[in-house]
């Protein structure tokens, strides 16, 4: 038996770490345990989650039931640290920080979102980056940043130079506590877990060591890896319904109408077969396209299972929702996973936009749908 399956697993480490635990302790735990660790492999695209691994965790987190805390880990484990590791020289700070969070030791906020522009217009951002021989300055603001609350590091994409050309972009490590950097949260009741906030940068001066990679570069870093996120997504998605239609079938063995419990009613069993099928349609998407984001940074793939975790996370958990009744109100219930998991069809790139994409690689989709391999 090799030492992996030997290891830890996410579920094992997390059964040891308290339910209402903060995003940042159920990171230390993942990875004093090794479990970041093992998470990643070195491939071509840099250093990627292994798909069924990175599954396996999201699906460990989402057990517990804070989506707040789940999207802090998703965007750490699939952005962020990947990101970072690609700008990491083999010593410096980028590589210490680097160190710090696969260890657990320390958490880090992607800060690409900007607040000058709409959140999928990253060519359009305003946060700018001077670029000096001995001290690199950095100004502007970041909008809606998960885990800007409580992060040791931001990660912030910042444009060392005017244009949109995906060369104008560089990619800034500034530590939270760094004089003219201020953090306040946003202005939500949703996934409160995430420790989601603005951040305001004035004139935050820094060594040229704090720059990740090479200047210039940003842009196709997050484009390298943004592939994986969006992996993570679907995958998320996969985990999030079926904890919701399982504890919604639970609610519905449990009450009856007319001395016979909902669940045996075949209106309501056919509802609920549609929204399995559609999540069991969502894994499979998962299962056959996972390797090909990871391994081959197929963006098209990429695409296809971010529109599909759009398009099937809402109308399911609508389904719960309803078929919770009133119940689906309470805390923990339907209504409110409904409402965080609007974040599928936001974060990473808008459903609309993303299906912009999957038009455009039309062509490619039909050949692949029209041919079998025996």
């Amino acid at each position: 038996m090799s030492d992996l399956r030997l290891a830890p697993t996410a579920a094992d480490v997390l059964a040891d770490v308290p339910v209402a635990a903060p995003a940042a302790r159920v990171w230390a735990a993942l990875g004093a345990s090794g479990v970041l660790d093992r998470l990643y492999e070195r491939r071509a695209g840099g250093l990627v989650p292994v798909p069924d691994r990175l599954g396996a965790l999201l699906g460990a987190v989402d057990a517990r039931g804070d989506n707040g805390v789940t999207l802090s880990v998703l965007v750490q484990a699939a952005s962020a640290l990947p990101v970072l590791a690609d700008g990491a020289a083999p010593s410096g700070v980028v590589r210490r920080a680097l160190d710090q969070v696969r260890s657990g030791a320390a958490t880090v906020a992607l800060a690409a979102t900007d607040g000058a522009t709409a959140g999928s217009d990253l060519a359009g951002l305003g946060t700018e980056v001077t670029l000096g021989p001995d001290e690199v300055r950095v100004s502007g603001g970041k909008r809606w940043i998960t885990s800007a609350l409580t992060a040791d590091w931001l990660l912030v994409l910042a444009r060392h130079r005017p244009g949109r050309h995906f060369t104008s972009f560089t990619w800034v490590l500034v530590p939270a506590t760094a004089p003219g950097v201020r953090v306040h949260p946003a202005d939500t009741d949703l996934l409160t877990g995430a420790a989601t906030g603005h951040v305001e940068l004035t004139d935050v001066r820094l060594t040229p060591e704090h720059v990740v990679g090479r200047p210039g570069r940003g842009m196709a870093a997050f484009a390298r890896h943004m592939g994986t996120e969006r992996l993570a997504g679907a995958l998320w998605a996969v985990a999030l319904t079926t904890r919701v239609l399982a504890d919604t079938r639970e609610r519905l063995e449990q009450r009856s109408v007319d001395g016979r419990p909902l669940w045996q009613h075949p209106a309501v069993r056919q509802r609920y077969a549609t929204s399995l099928v559609r999540v069991r349609e969502l894994r499979a998407l998962c299962d056959s396209l996972g390797e090909r984001v990871t391994a081959r940074q197929d963006l098209g793939a990429a695409a296809l299972l971010k529109s599909a975790a759009g398009l099937v996370t809402d109308p399911v958990l609508a389904t719960c929702a309803q078929l919770q009744g009133a119940d689906g109100f309470a805390r923990g219930g339907a209504q409110r996973a409904r409402a965080e998991a609007a974040v599928f069809g936001i974060g990473g790139g808008v459903t609309e936009l993303v299906l912009e994409a999957v038009a455009g690689d039309a062509d490619a989709v039909l050949t692949e749908l029209g041919s079998w391999t025996p």
